[in-house]
């Protein structure tokens, strides 16, 4: 069983002529750590039928195999026979039971257990404190520590392992296991190293393998990981480098952790490489590295070769389907997307909330309001949750369709909106022009215990200026900087200088650019430029447009800006030299183009 031989050991088990509780027992915990938890309990369930009496090494070994919310009801009920063998105040049953339920997200219960405990150890310590850490309540796991060492108990390594897992401050951390003396035990410092590399600290994370050398894959993976996520790609390769020169065979998520690093065009030839060490390591085979290719190859519009990899693999869960059609939407491909929804029945695989949401996104492109209606019966019939995400992009689908009242009904439908739902909400009211709907909803939000972002200030910026309430978008931007402490974005910043230009402040907008934090962009430039269109202010406007050309802006759009500038007071040559400077600089304007339905009767 310690080999892995289960089949083996099985056989064995078979053969054995007289057979007492230690041999099941064995055979129990080796299925249980071999990752074979139906196979635990079905051999635990012979072994009552043999009439063979369990003890408290039977329950303990078979309670890690219930680690699963689908084997819940299986945990209780073993609970239940440990209570009604008199096993129930057991400490080593019950630090098991409290690990149980917390893999199965039933923390209630795992401190229920741990407050009723008589006698405390340091494994019992150990287990509540992991278990709040694997749930993502780092307070409580941090002062479930503080009060072990009130306690008077010496934390052991697996204490700090534990720990480490609710992400704490890594350099109050790493002291404490200095202090301690845990520097010389591997899988402390591999957890110490994943600490910071996963709170970006990854050049101390680099340090810490370097002096503290474990050679082992998991610390590795995670400073590749932490340098992905920065976008370091010389960084990355270096260390997948390391990994190869030290013979650890880099396995499915070292693989992962750099393909999504694969950001930059300019990176886009190392993605292939890296494709090319897949397939030649065998690792393309792993569903979850196919996904991270098809990823990649959509996020550069290779929708050819993601497709490609798609129908060559053997098998297509459906995380498979959702990272393909979400690659096509992402590429502007929603036809394709669409078709690949169609064929998903032929192969009996059943979308989700993500392959609806991914979906409904591509019809936002299409414009096509069939099928995101489509889309919806098929949520309303299958009774799939209309929350988070999907509702959010059901709203955003019928918003970006023209069907504003459809949106609303969806919206009103959701019994609690997350705060991206509100922001969707609020961003559609804001462009049909509905401000009072779109402030109404600010305010609700904050009553149902939200605090606005970001991107709900944006909608109500945009609010303030499709109505040209000045002040009150004045207010707001003043909101958000100061009582929320949030930091303008250039789009923020061009909805107010919008808001003043519109209004005729001309001074009030350039005073408010040249006050600006950060550099401003086109798009800041360019609001300033559309105001100037309705006001029709042409000297302030050529002024801007001269600007634009040196910065060597390249938008179309400002020349179509220019022109009908021009076109407005009647400058009709100087519509046409604009015309022209625009097909002469390559712009990218374009014929506009229209979409209808058409459906037979």
């Amino acid at each position: 069983m310690k080999l892995g031989f289960t089949t083996h050991a099985r056989q064995l088990f078979e053969d054995m002529t007289f057979r007492d509780v230690v041999s099941w027992n064995v055979l129990i915990c080796g299925y249980s750590q071999n990752g074979l938890p139906y196979d635990a309990l079905q051999l635990f369930v012979h072994m009552l039928r043999e009439s063979f009496r369990p003890n408290q090494t039977t329950i303990v070994s078979l309670l890690p195999s219930c680690g699963l919310r689908g084997l819940i009801l299986q945990g209780r009920s073993i609970h239940g026979f440990g209570i009604k063998a008199g096993l129930g105040w057991d400490p080593q049953l019950n630090n098991a039971l409290t690990s149980m339920y917390a893999k199965c997200d039933n923390l209630e219960a795992s401190q229920l257990l741990f407050e009723e405990m008589a006698e405390k150890n340091v494994v019992s310590w150990n287990t509540m404190i992991g278990a709040y850490g694997q749930n993502g309540f780092s307070d409580k796991a941090i002062l479930c520590f503080k009060e072990m060492l009130k306690e008077g108990l010496e934390p052991s390594p697996v204490t700090m392992t534990n720990l480490m897992s609710a992400n704490p401050v890594p350099e109050t951390v790493h002291c404490y296991i200095v202090k301690c003396g845990f520097t010389d035990d591997a899988s402390v410092v591999t957890s110490l190293v994943c600490l910071y590399a996963k709170q970006g600290v990854t050049d101390i994370a680099k340090l810490l393998y370097k002096y503290f050398p474990t050679n082992d894959l998991i610390s590795l993976t995670a400073i590749i990981s932490s340098y992905s996520e920065k976008g370091d790609i010389e960084s990355v390769v270096e260390c997948f480098i390391q990994t190869l020169q030290l013979d650890i065979k880099p396995d499915a998520v070292a693989l992962i952790s750099v393909l999504h690093g694969i950001t930059s065009p300019s990176h886009f030839a190392i993605g292939c490489a890296f494709h090319g060490y897949g397939l030649k390591s065998g690792l393309i085979t792993d569903c979850l590295v196919a996904n991270g290719l098809i990823s990649m190859y959509s996020r550069f519009d290779e929708v050819e070769a993601a497709l490609s990899l798609f129908f060559d693999m053997s098998e297509k869960p459906l995380i498979t389907w959702n990272s393909v059609i979400s690659g096509c939407v992402q590429a502007g491909k929603s036809s394709d997307a669409m078709e690949l929804f169609c064929k998903m029945n032929k192969y009996e695989q059943k979308p989700d909330a993500i392959t609806i949401a991914s979906l409904l996104s591509g019809c936002c492109q299409l414009g096509n309001l069939r099928i995101g209606e489509t889309l919806h019966d098929y949520v309303l019939r299958n009774n799939v949750k209309v929350e988070d995400f999907t509702g959010t992009a059901l709203i955003d689908m019928y918003i970006k369709c023209g069907r504003l009242d459809y949106a609303g009904k969806v919206f009103y439908s959701i019994n609690d909106p997350c705060l991206a739902t509100w922001n969707s909400i609020i961003s559609g009211y804001s462009l049909y022009g509905l401000e009072h709907k779109a402030f109404s909803c600010y305010s609700k939000l904050q009553e149902q215990g939200l605090e606005p972002d970001e991107i709900t200030f944006l909608g109500v910026l945009a609010a303030c200026t499709h109505a040209g309430l000045v002040n009150v978008g004045l207010e707001y931007f003043r909101i958000m900087t100061e009582e929320y402490g949030l930091m303008p974005s250039l789009q923020h910043y061009a909805c107010i200088v919008g808001l003043l230009g519109r209004a005729g402040l001309f001074k009030e907008a350039i005073k408010f650019i040249n006050n600006m934090e950060i550099r401003p962009d086109s798009a800041v430039w360019g609001a300033l430029l559309s105001a100037c269109c309705i006001q029709q202010e042409v000297k302030l406007g050529e002024g801007l447009a001269k600007k634009l050309f040196l910065l060597n802006y390249k938008n179309g759009g400002f020349y179509v800006l220019m022109s009908n500038l021009y076109a407005i007071v009647g400058r009709w040559d100087d519509v046409a030299r604009v015309r022209d400077m625009m097909r002469d600089s390559g712009g990218d304007g374009c014929s506009g183009v229209s979409v209808i339905e058409v459906t037979s009767i």
